[in-house]
């Protein structure tokens, strides 16, 4: 197995397992408090609108649907998971890979609320960090808790991706 490999198995296992938890924490999220998780049919309409060269909307909720939206969604989320898992790796190499720590695990994680503060919400319509939200400092609390609990999941995953062996 090339390093190339070890890389991309590492960072597919490690962001896909990190993303579940996500699902998971967005599940016990809606069933213990009633918060509504995120609806990944908007975020695959934001997707499938920039592949038409539309990039903001005002709001995502408003611009009209597009087939597939939900799928498009789903697959982005896990996609997005991974690519920020092989940020880990990128920074911190295959050693992390082989013995997870927590430390990168949670830079990253907490660092990646970065994307939906400055990218997404802005583009989706919600403004800058949830600025245009009717509770922006409810909203950015929650997305900060996700993206730790993102965090975690990237060192849980990474731990048990470490048991595989998948680097070479």
């Amino acid at each position: 197995m090339t390093e190339l490999t070890g890389y991309l198995m590492s960072a597919v296992l490690t962001g896909a397992g990190a993303t579940a938890l996500v699902d998971v924490w967005a599940a016990a999220r809606k069933w213990l408090f009633g918060i509504p998780s995120l609806d990944y049919g908007l975020v695959g309409r934001w997707f499938a609108y920039i592949a038409r060269r539309r990039f903001r909307h005002d709001p995502i909720a408003a611009t009209a649907s597009v087939q597939g939206e939900c799928l498009i969604g789903w697959v982005a989320h896990y996609l997005i998971g991974i690519a920020f898992a092989a940020v880990v790796l990128a920074f911190w190499g295959l050693d992390w890979a082989r013995h997870p720590t927590l430390g990168p695990a949670l830079v990253v994680g907490i660092g990646s609320v970065a994307a939906p503060f400055f990218v997404m919400q802005p583009a989706m319509g919600a403004g800058i960090a949830a600025s245009r939200t009717p509770h922006p400092a409810r909203a950015r609390f929650h997305s900060v808790v996700t993206h730790g609990i993102f965090g975690l999941g990237l060192y849980g995953a990474g731990w048990l991706t470490s048991l595989l062996h998948v680097f070479g």
